[in-house]
């Protein structure tokens, strides 16, 4: 888990309902009109779903996963993994690769070095990856807009819950002492409308393409790794090319130690 998502959350929930609290609203009360909740989450849903695809409804779950998902692009274990592979091809060439390919937990990388192993050209290698990422990055996007529409549906179902709930007010002006509380219940559903939309919807949609980002970037990196290791590189300036894809915290805590001379 990421714990800055989880920092997030606590700070929307926080901010909002002790705020609330504060101002002399009681938390409960966002929860006592199940109606407003109703009309404006399952529309929500519903509107989400009608303007997508049923394989990109069923991802749904595995979406609100990686909300919490720590991103893949700063990850630099992958660094001793890149330089031992270009040694190994350096010293013993690159059919002996085909030995660790079964070891190599990335199946991106794998397959990369697989073509590598095969003979195929650099040119039909880095197209092939890049066809890959590109198929990757137009999935990532979707799944990013379907969340984005959530954020954009839910404030509109919102109003709509309010003039529900105000046109059932104003159906009572003849027993004004239930005039406050119906109209405090209809505001209720412009609440939660506001509330999914920004402090769900929009974050999760965010969170979705910047983990999106980072893996194109970490993949291009591997591409990257893998032409060099085809192209025969030294291996310390193919671990130097790696680290260059990292920030740099990670890049120096990866650093090959420097050598004391003699």
């Amino acid at each position: 888990m990421d714990p800055i998502s989880l920092v997030g959350a606590l700070l929307i929930l926080i901010g909002v309902f002790v705020g609330a609290l504060l101002k002399g609203v009681s938390p409960v009360a966002f929860f006592t009109v199940p109606a407003a909740f109703l009309i404006v989450v399952l529309p929500t849903f519903g509107a989400a779903f009608l303007g997508t695809t049923t394989s990109d409804a069923k991802n749904l779950p595995r979406l609100f996963k990686m909300m919490f998902r720590k991103g893949e692009g700063e990850d630099g274990d992958v660094v001793p993994t890149i330089v031992g592979l270009g040694e190994r091809a350096r010293r013993d060439g690159l059919l002996s690769l085909e030995s660790e390919l079964d070891q190599l937990e990335d199946p991106f990388l794998r397959k990369g070095l697989q073509m590598v192993v095969d003979g195929a050209d650099p040119e039909i290698v880095e197209e092939v990856l890049d066809s890959e990422i590109r198929a990757m990055s137009s999935r990532h996007r979707q799944g990013a807009k379907m969340i984005t529409s959530m954020g954009t549906y839910s404030p509109t179902f919102g109003i709509i819950g309010a003039v529900v709930g105000l046109i059932v007010t104003l159906g009572k002006l003849d027993n004004p002492s239930e005039l406050g509380h119906g109209i405090a219940a209809a505001f209720i559903a412009t609440f939660w409308g506001v509330f999914l939309a920004n402090g769900i919807f929009l974050p999760w949609a965010a969170k979705l393409g910047r983990l999106s980002a980072l893996e194109v970037a970490r993949k291009r990196m591997l591409v990257e790794a893998v032409l060099g290791i085809q192209s025969g590189f030294n291996p310390r300036v193919l671990g130097d090319l790696v680290r260059s894809h990292l920030p740099p915290s990670r890049a120096s805590s990866t650093a090959e130690p420097e050598r004391s001379s003699a």
